[in-house]
């Protein structure tokens, strides 16, 4: 397996993005030294410890290799799950609840928000709970998922939501992070296409203000899928060992060198 041409592209990107002495948080200890900042990680099973399962590993089991010493990387993302659900089963919360002012939180959803909620959906049946309410604004749709009426929100609401809840309790910046692309070669050439969720996480960091807002978008789909094009088909198909979504270590750690590198511009203006 030839890597060379993939190193050749990301080493220059993560030397340059190199933050030395940037992740110091807020808050002093009593003896005087910095406490260290912690990135939270909310997402799927492109994201997730063990990732879709079967060898394959989600792109955030890597991140702590992207920071060193100098942020503690908790990666609260869970495999099968959606905006709606994570908020749903209150996994945004239990973020909230255990960040500390200083902190930088990742959110990065779509591979499981697609379709129309379904009424009488379960855990295992239907959407599973997962899909969003259509639409780019406050969109609401009312199904009866295991048993219980649940009123669901579109997936701007949900992602819009959590941020702002983020920030409020003084989180340093949320980036909101694009979702992989599926294999670019399965079907024997290229092909990629941001998803409408692409453009939902471009309206969520524009409603909450941009970099003047602490609010970063992350292309991280279309560089990754860039990435896999350099690649080329040979190596990207090799890992996918399970289906057309999940990586196996090799690709997600590329992801996560991708992510490291364009998580620059949402860190360097934090100063102590």
């Amino acid at each position: 397996m030839q890597i060379s041409p993939l190193l050749s592209l990301l080493l220059p990107l993560a030397v340059a993005s190199a933050l030395p002495g940037r992740f110091q948080a807020s808050s002093s200890t009593s003896s005087g030294s910095k406490a260290i900042p912690t990135i939270w990680v909310a997402g799927d099973s492109t994201t997730a410890p063990d990732g879709g399962h079967n060898g394959t590993e989600g792109w955030g089991q890597y991140l702590k290799y992207s920071f060193g010493d100098s942020a503690f990387i908790n990666n609260s993302a869970y495999a099968g799950r959606s905006a709606r659900s994570f908020t749903r089963e209150g996994r945004f919360e239990r973020i909230a609840a255990a960040m500390k002012p200083g902190d930088f939180v990742v959110i990065e959803f779509g591979i499981n928000d697609g379709g129309t909620p379904l009424n009488g959906s379960t855990s295992t049946t239907g959407d599973k709970g997962r899909a969003d309410c259509p639409g780019a604004g406050n969109e609401t749709c009312t199904v009866i998922f295991n048993n219980v009426t649940e009123t669901v929100q579109t997936f701007p609401t949900y992602i819009e939501a959590a941020a702002r809840k983020f920030l409020s309790l003084g989180a340093a910046s949320v980036i909101i992070s694009e979702q992989l692309p599926n294999n670019v070669w399965e079907t024997g050439s290229y092909s990629y296409k941001p998803s409408l969720f692409s453009y939902y996480d471009l309206l969520v960091a524009e409603r909450l203000g941009g970099p003047s807002g602490k609010a970063y978008l992350v292309q991280h789909g279309s560089y990754a899928a860039q990435a896999q094009k350099l690649l080329g088909a040979e190596v990207v198909n090799a890992n996918y060992p399970m289906d057309h979504t999940h990586t196996a270590p090799f690709l997600a750690d590329v992801v996560r060198i991708i992510e490291k590198s364009r998580l620059k511009n949402a860190t360097e203006n934090y100063t102590a």
